[in-house]
């Protein structure tokens, strides 16, 4: 069957490979439909992403359909419509044993650390997929990042009437965006790019954005914006080391940081005068839990999450490769690329 290879940065191939077996115990074979391309396939693809291996079939945001299930599987069936949650957890480990299958000790990730969903068909483990009667196969592909933003903010833990400056209006900033506005905090979006601002402000309807050209003027902005406090939660999505090491001075006594996104550069930030002065906290989020993927196909079912203007770039399975690079360029406003299989 059909599938793509990331085999080096900057070099995708079309390849064929086996048919899946049938499913074993525990086990979904499942039709892969929509692919949504994120940052991580982005930094696959320049070379830039620490977790990744090649060659490798990448493909990590997937709407699928159950083929066939094995033994002991009652959660789904085949027909079902279905969102993959792609981190693998071995179930055993100190992190797993806790709840935190997130930061699994033994983690791989679908088509970062192993082979993923850039094919046509799939053997997946059942408990990784969350059933949907109501929605798009598009909007199935979408959860995985949402679900991104949703952990980022449970572990915040804004509280309605805090502000919340998000950093990064990316498609994981925008994640983070949706359920800091579900919090009931007031949120702030901040970007050195005008485009996504105004996409923040005319799409999503958040009025409160902050163009910043790292020049200091952003911090007049911010404490008009929240009473010469600043932010009680920051998030940062921005995957830069600058960004990340200058956050801090964004926090509110008592404030929370939030790194989201990921650097392979050094982070550094003075202790005394900001971290110890103000007492914050200071906190990592990785990938998401099971229970975020359950509330983000409510939310988006009952209204409370508007999927429209996510996705906004498509291209036909064989088209991808030849679309692939032009998603990278700010001009063309990719928010959400999908990839359409079958």
């Amino acid at each position: 069957m059909k599938a793509i290879q990331l085999e080096k940065p900057l070099s995708f191939r079309p390849i064929e490979i086996a048919e899946p077996n049938q499913p074993g115990p525990g086990e979904a074979l499942v039709r892969i439909h929509r692919i949504g391309i994120c940052g991580t396939d982005f930094g696959g693809y320049l070379g830039k992403m620490p977790f990744f291996s090649y060659p490798r079939i990448p493909g990590h945001e997937l709407g699928v359909e159950v083929l066939a299930v094995g033994d002991r599987v009652t959660n789904v069936k085949p027909g079902d419509r279905c969102s993959v949650e792609p981190y693998l957890n071995c179930q055993k480990c100190y992190s797993c044993q806790r709840g935190h299958s997130n930061c699994c000790e033994n983690h791989k990730t679908l088509g970062v650390m192993c082979d993923g969903g850039m094919c046509e068909r799939m053997i997946l483990p059942a408990r990784k997929l969350h059933l949907s009667r109501k929605l798009a196969l598009e909007q199935l592909a979408l959860v995985e990042t949402l679900a991104i933003g949703c952990h980022a903010i449970n572990r915040g833990e804004p509280q309605p009437g805090e502000h919340v400056l998000v950093i990064g209006a990316g498609p994981i900033g925008l994640s983070v965006l949706e359920f800091a506005r579900l919090s009931g905090a007031q949120t702030i979006v901040m970007d050195m790019n005008e485009q996504r601002l105004a996409f923040v402000r005319e799409k999503l309807g958040v009025p409160d954005t902050i163009f910043t050209k790292g020049d200091g003027e952003e911090f007049r902005r911010l404490g008009d914006l929240t009473n010469g406090q600043l932010a009680d939660v920051v998030v940062d999505a921005t995957g830069s080391n600058k960004s990340m090491s200058h956050a801090l001075n964004y926090c509110a006594f008592a404030g929370r940081l939030v790194y989201v996104g990921i650097t392979q550069e050094p982070v550094s930030f003075p202790h005394a005068p900001i971290l110890h002065r103000r007492e914050l906290t200071l906190l990592a989020s990785r990938n998401a839990l099971a229970p975020d993927f359950i509330r983000i196909i409510r939310l988006i079912e009952d209204g409370e999450i508007d999927t429209r203007p996510w996705i906004t770039h498509h291209a036909d399975f064989d088209g991808m490769i030849a679309e692939f690079p032009n998603w990278l360029k700010p001009e063309t406003g990719v928010i959400k690329a999908m990839v359409e299989v079958q």
